[in-house]
């Protein structure tokens, strides 16, 4: 045995000193070649990129890895990148690790190869990184087992890994970045970590209501066989209506953090075409909660027939007539929110925020397009004893009932309540400016009143000249 394998060493020196590179691989394939042929282990090989793209098997494997380490492992890398929670740790190069998956043993292997420097892209922005190795992992088992290997063991693997990455997920908030809307190298959305720490729990809102909200989350997210088997893309729409300050951001911030899922947030007043908004939609991630905030804000969206009517007494300047107008349209709207285009992705949550739900197009309003309606209302006496809770430690006191009477009586937001009880940490100092704030509040509210009424009026009599002013001009045309 000791001659033979000193006799090895020297061939493949001299193999390797003295030979052509091409010869030295014709010799090394042959013989792999042949030892196979007595072998009955079969190697799968998962590289870690494919051309520029991200090879997922071999990102899932890693993480499945990294999740099953045992003593037996005598070499780890340890790494944690800025905003991450947890270390990450996973095989060093080199390293073997035993598998056991229906009572069938796997062998995995961690291997890394040097190859020529090349430059490379793993993400969407544009940034390029120089690798010199060419990582892989190798997975061996007996030959008779590739069938289950394929159909059971690789997709446990998959399905394991996307519930550690859920439990171990950085919740992402993206915005819209314009500038990169057309651009193929950088990313159409651009994310920060959220860090929001509002949950049902703490939510300011009729308890009723944030059981019906938590009901209705659960039950979406459990149903995606359903939503194949109906022939309907898996999501769900929201509507929050009411006056700001009610708690609008707060429930959104809840749901993600309920679900885990990402938000991106999209001002539609920015959106400026139909194929803009598909673009952006397209970008969007599965398992997220779109927020498109200001949908009252976009005159396209409103009442149909209460613009057309205002359009017929508003006279157009001739210089605009012709003058072409890239904008969201009604129906490009709609395609979004339940046309073709609302199928390219699953598991979404789509939130629509308005202030003025009597502005908005009927159309819009119907379910399949925002299938729930959440009135968020001003503080009730059960919100303000949460908040109560939550800021001041303490579920009683001798002004709960006067300060519960004023609420019903005077509109006053969660937002405004919740500033008033940060003002001091002595709970009666606090409640007791608290009752001198509604008597403020009160006076403003009157004067409010006051002046929509004003307002209201005004508009009447300028209606009114409008249309004496149109039944003048028709009579003059006639």
């Amino acid at each position: 045995m000791g001659s033979i394998a000193a006799a090895t060493m020297v061939i493949r020196s001299v193999a390797r000193d003295y030979l052509p590179p091409e010869f030295q691989d014709y010799l090394y394939l042959n013989l792999r070649s042949f030892i196979n042929k007595f072998s009955t282990h079969l190697t799968m090989v998962f590289y870690e990129s494919e051309g520029f793209n991200d090879n997922e098997i071999y990102n899932a494997a890693q993480l499945y890895l990294s999740a099953r380490i045992t003593p037996d492992i005598h070499r780890l890398k340890v790494s944690k990148i800025p905003h991450q929670k947890d270390v990450a740790i996973e095989m060093e190069t080199n390293e073997e690790f035993i598998d056991t998956f229906n009572g069938v043993k796997l062998y995995w292997s961690t291997v890394s190869k040097k190859t020529p420097v090349r430059e490379y892209s793993n993400d969407g922005d544009g940034n390029y990184s120089v690798r010199s190795d060419l990582r892989s992992l190798e997975l061996t088992f007996h030959g008779d087992h590739k069938d289950m290997v394929l159909n059971d063991y690789l997709p446990h693997i998959i399905k394991h890994v996307e519930k550690i990455k859920r439990e171990k997920k950085n919740l992402k908030l993206f915005t819209v970045n314009m500038s990169n809307l057309y651009s193929s190298k950088r990313s159409t959305w651009t994310s920060v970590n959220l860090d929001h720490p509002a949950n049902f729990a703490t939510l300011a809102m009729d308890t009723g209501i944030k059981e019906k909200v938590m009901k209705d989350l659960d039950r979406f997210v459990e149903r995606r066989e359903y939503y194949r088997k109906v022939g309907k893309a898996w999501k769900r729409g929201y509507l929050l209506y009411g006056p700001p300050g009610t708690g609008k951001s707060s429930l959104i911030a809840a749901m993600a953090n309920y679900l885990n899922f990402d938000i991106y947030d999209l001002e539609l007043t920015d959106v400026k075409s139909n194929s803009e908004l598909r673009t952006l939609l397209v970008a969007t991630a599965n398992r997220s909660i779109l927020v498109v905030e200001g949908i009252d804000c976009s005159e396209e969206l409103h009442d149909r027939v209460a613009v057309e009517a205002a359009q017929m007494m508003k006279k157009k300047d001739d210089s605009q007539k012709n003058k072409p107008l890239k904008r969201v349209t009604l129906s490009g709207f709609l395609n979004f929110v339940d046309g073709l285009w609302s199928s390219c992705g699953d598991e979404r949550i789509i939130i629509f925020t308005t202030n003025h739900k009597d502005k908005l197009d009927p159309a819009l309003l119907r379910p399949g397009r925002m299938d729930v309606h959440i009135h968020m209302s001003y503080c009730t006496p059960c919100g303000f004893r949460l908040l109560a809770s939550n800021y001041l430690g303490i579920t009683q006191h001798d002004l709960y009932d006067q300060i519960e009477d004023l609420i019903v009586k005077i509109n006053v937001t969660p937002a405004e309540v919740a500033e008033q009880l940060l003002k001091d940490d002595d709970p009666d100092i606090v409640l007791e400016g608290l009752v001198k704030f509604f008597d403020v509040k009160k006076v403003e509210n009157e004067e409010e009143i006051a002046k929509v009424e004003m307002n209201k009026k005004r508009i009447e009599i300028e209606e009114e000249k409008i249309r004496k002013k149109g039944e003048k001009e028709s009579n003059g045309q006639i």
